[in-house]
């Protein structure tokens, strides 16, 4: 930790894995998703594994969920994202996938959030897009969030970006990520190793460092 006018600054992994400082989000890792992509019971696991780390070592944990919404309220752009991922021509042809109360919309069994654990439903790809997130991780005095969940090159990337853009230190664990297109996600983690705002990690330094932390 690095001090200047009164501030401390945080420039390692071990400044900022702390209950005190950080909180971690799941992302997306919904039923209708983890499906989809190759690699995800084995996602699945790793996510599972540094929860259960951040449970022990007293972290906040929140997860997100992507939602679509009924076609009566979806508009212009709703529709066209949904075609390009459905490879519709048609709008017409276009099925909401993640509706509140469908199965697939669910979060995975092997990482049901608790009753203490928030989960945040977005329509965009940023985490912290209409949700209540920053507002929330402010309130308690937080300014970095470790990722983890699906996918890369879609969610994960906007939403590092977006914490960065607030002023919220993004830590990514890169082994604990899912994604769609394997050379997307690369170049997802190399534009922000390069941009410089965003902590790396993996799963067994993540927690490892949880495990070091004091218990509040």
């Amino acid at each position: 930790m690095k001090q200047i006018n009164g501030l401390s600054i945080p420039t390692s992994l071990a400044d900022v894995v702390d209950p005190a400082r950080a909180a971690l989000l799941v992302y997306d890792m919904q039923v209708g998703i983890v499906r989809q992509i190759s690699g995800g019971e084995g996602v699945t696991e790793r996510c599972a594994r540094i929860l259960q780390a951040a449970r022990k070592a007293g972290f906040r944990t929140a997860f997100s969920r992507h939602l679509s919404l009924p076609k009566s309220w979806m508009g212009s752009f709703q529709y066209r994202m949904a075609m390009a991922w459905q490879r519709k021509a048609d709008p017409a042809e276009v099925t909401p996938w993640f509706l509140r109360d469908n199965p697939g919309t669910q979060i995975v069994p092997e990482l049901a959030p608790r009753e203490d654990e928030p989960v945040f439903d977005k329509l965009a790809m940023s985490a912290f897009e209409g949700t209540p997130l920053e507002f929330a991780m402010r309130d308690c005095g937080l300014n970095a969030i470790i990722l983890t969940g699906i996918a890369t090159e879609i969610g994960i990337e906007p939403t590092a970006r977006h914490a960065a853009d607030l002023g919220i230190i993004p830590i990514i664990v890169t082994d604990a990520l899912g994604c769609g297109h394997n050379e997307a996600a690369e170049r997802s983690i190399e534009a922000l190793r390069f941009a410089g705002d965003a902590l790396f990690t993996t799963v067994d330094e993540l927690t490892g460092l949880m495990a070091n932390c004091p218990i509040a």
